[in-house]
């Protein structure tokens, strides 16, 4: 989806100078259309291209090459429309349904209370997370965090994961944690 939007984006952007291109040459050739037209050159281009489309409207390989270029400016067509006019789906934590709807948090929101949790952990230096959710609830927490070389990273690392307990128990989500010893310069404890 995310690749449809940009290409959206690009080609409305192509397309709006070339729109402006030929406006200017219309008014070009609305105020001198003898000189405008000899300036833009368009009675070369008549001729060029008359030829192409008296080969057009026969059988051959102009044809044929005129037919597959205009299914794909069809397909990317309706591609283009499909990027413009889906809505994104927002990514959210489901906490629990109920009849009046979900219960659900932000991926953000979610990563943020984490990272405080775990940076409230003793040993750890800083912490970086985030929070993948899955489509039927629940989902993965991912934590990344420093701690000073002294410290024991399995204990650490099971010092955070309970102090994450309050958060990923209730939102269904599997935490990963992964320290490292903080490299020099790094806050200290």
């Amino acid at each position: 989806m995310i690749l449809l939007r940009l290409l959206v984006r690009v080609v409305s952007f192509l397309l709006l100078i070339v729109l402006a291109l030929l406006g200017l040459g219309i008014a070009l050739s609305a105020i001198d259309p003898g000189s405008a037209a000899d300036v833009a050159g368009l009675p070369r281009l008549r001729d060029r291209v008359g030829a192409w489309f008296e080969n057009l409207e026969g059988d051959g390989p102009v044809a044929t090459a005129s037919l597959i270029a205009g299914v794909a400016a069809g397909l990317l067509g309706l591609a283009l429309l499909i990027g413009l006019l889906v809505p994104r789906r927002e990514r959210l934590v489901t906490l629990r349904t109920t009849e009046h709807g979900p219960l659900a948090a932000r991926r953000r929101a979610l990563a943020d209370v984490a990272r405080s949790l775990a940076e409230q952990t003793r040993g750890v230096t800083q912490a970086k997370v985030k929070v993948k959710p899955r489509r039927r609830g629940g989902g993965r927490l991912r934590v990344r965090a420093a701690r000073p070389r002294p410290a024991d990273g399995r204990t650490v690392d099971r010092s955070i994961a309970s102090q994450l307990e309050t958060l990923t128990g209730p939102f269904g989500l599997k935490a990963s944690v992964q320290t490292r010893a903080g490299e020099r310069g790094a806050r200290v404890q």
